[in-house]
């Protein structure tokens, strides 16, 4: 009988209690609303794709004239209108070298689900601002990065005549040069998060830096590195004055801020050298000061787990943490492992190892309503990197696969498609007096997540 800590419950009804305790995996969790966005999904903008090669598979070769993909999402925020999201795009295609035309952008989604009444399962542009549909990935529909004042201290794509500074290479995009557009072998931003001044933080695995941007994405200040930290692309060690001791991308993966919006909290994805094998650094951030406040903590990885994926706050000692392994559905001779875990950070001292438990075994959620029609009602989530959470009510999650475009081989030999699951958890993560989103509306009350006594209609 798996045993729950103290610290989840608290928030547990006897029945939901006993129900976590009895049940298995994927009748503890379960899957209430699905959608996908196919792998070739594009917005307008410059040539991308000119200097990665092709995947395996044959499909959608690379380059893209004229067009940026709208694919490997790596974060999510809620966005102004119901079912809207904002999704953060990451470096491009994988790695600084093969990225520098790939720019750096988050877009509006409105997702259409497929629940159990029905619906299209699919997703639409959003303007990001009002969340009204838009007709195609437009100008509306995103933020775009940019230096557009000059703050950084990093030489930038748009610095140069030539990608890479190398006169071989295609000359850089003239809107790139002249808008000071950020691109993927400038940062690898993996996380973003929202201030209460609506300002943006981005959490990046080149430096690893925190980038700071305005509402329309404009850099506001210098980037800022996590101290005694070093990624081998860091200004630092590109100058020789350091050596690395981070792998490259193994920086932010993972960022939230607390519930007081007073704190951010960095999770990095690689092992700083020197540190015990199986654990990832969790730093803490003052947003007044813009300064790391020096304390940290400990997240041990899962036996089976080699990353992480993304982290959101729940409230301020508390923190919902995806963990995965590299395998997919066609890995031979492995077995994925994909993994949704609550930690807790209260009474936990400096340096100290956070506590956790398990929430959702993505590989095994019930499915009674077969929502993505493959013929099964055990759903699994098979992916290389599945890097996007948010809490949607105390009772419900938002997860969401980073793509990798145009690589994939997550269910099929092709390239991947971005699939939006909304997953019922076995019990609430908030008391009845926390059960308020941030705007302070009340959640919807809490109801048994057994599939005879959910209300549908609520879907």
């Amino acid at each position: 009988m798996r045993s729950i800590p103290s610290f989840v419950r608290h928030a547990l009804t006897p029945l939901t209690a006993s129900l976590l305790l009895t049940a298995g995996a994927a009748h503890a969790q379960m899957l209430i609303g699905w959608a996908q966005m196919p792998a070739a999904t594009f917005a307008d903008g410059p040539t991308s794709g000119q200097f990665t090669a092709p995947n395996p598979y044959g499909t959608n070769v690379p380059p893209y004239f004229d067009k940026q993909p709208v694919q490997g999402f790596s974060g999510v925020l809620e966005g102004p209108r119901k079912d809207v999201f904002q999704f953060l795009v990451d470096n491009g295609f994988g790695s600084q070298a093969s990225s520098a035309d790939a720019l750096l952008r988050s877009y509006a989604l409105h997702i259409l689900w497929r629940t159990p009444k029905g619906g299209r399962g699919t997703v639409e542009p959003a303007d990001l601002d009002s969340g009204k549909i838009r007709p195609r990935f437009d100008a509306r529909t995103r933020l775009q990065l940019n230096d557009a004042h000059r703050k950084l201290t990093i030489p930038i794509q748009a610095d140069y005549a030539n990608y890479y500074n190398n006169p071989v290479k295609a000359p850089v995009d003239p809107g790139i040069r002249a808008g000071r557009l950020l691109t993927g072998a400038d940062f690898d931003v993996e996380s973003f998060r929202r201030d209460r001044q609506g300002n943006y933080w981005f959490g990046d695995e080149f430096g690893p830096y925190l980038i700071k941007t305005d509402a329309n994405g404009t850099v506001l200040r210098s980037e800022i590195s996590l101290p005694g930290v070093y990624a081998p692309q860091h200004k630092d060690v590109i100058a020789g004055k350091v050596t690395a001791n981070l792998p490259s991308s193994g920086g932010f993966e993972g960022m939230a801020i607390n519930k007081s919006e007073t704190r951010l909290y960095t999770l990095l994805e690689g092992l700083v050298a020197g540190d015990p094998d199986k654990t990832r650094r969790i730093n803490e951030f003052d947003l007044a000061n813009e300064r790391y406040t020096g304390r940290s903590y400990v997240y041990p990885l899962d036996p089976n787990g080699t990353n992480i994926g993304d982290m959101v706050a729940v409230d301020d000692r508390r923190f919902i943490v995806l963990e995965r392994n590299g395998s997919t559905a066609t890995s031979p001779n492995s077995t994925p492992f994909k993994k949704v875990f609550l930690i807790d950070l209260q009474g936990v001292p400096d340096g100290g190892t956070v506590r956790k438990t398990e929430l959702v075994d993505l590989m095994n959620l019930a499915d009674p309503f077969d929502l993505n029609a493959d013929g099964q009602t055990t759903f699994t989530f098979p992916y290389t990197t599945i890097e996007d959470v948010l809490v949607l009510d105390p009772r419900t999650i938002l997860v969401v696969n980073d793509n990798n475009f145009p690589y994939g081989g997550g269910r099929e030999l092709a390239s991947d498609n971005t699939e939006f699951l909304k997953i019922r958890l076995p019990f609430s993560l908030t008391s009845d007096d926390e059960n308020r989103d941030h705007h302070g509306h009340a959640f919807p009350r809490d109801r048994d997540h057994r599939a005879g006594s959910y209300d549908w209609n609520d879907e």
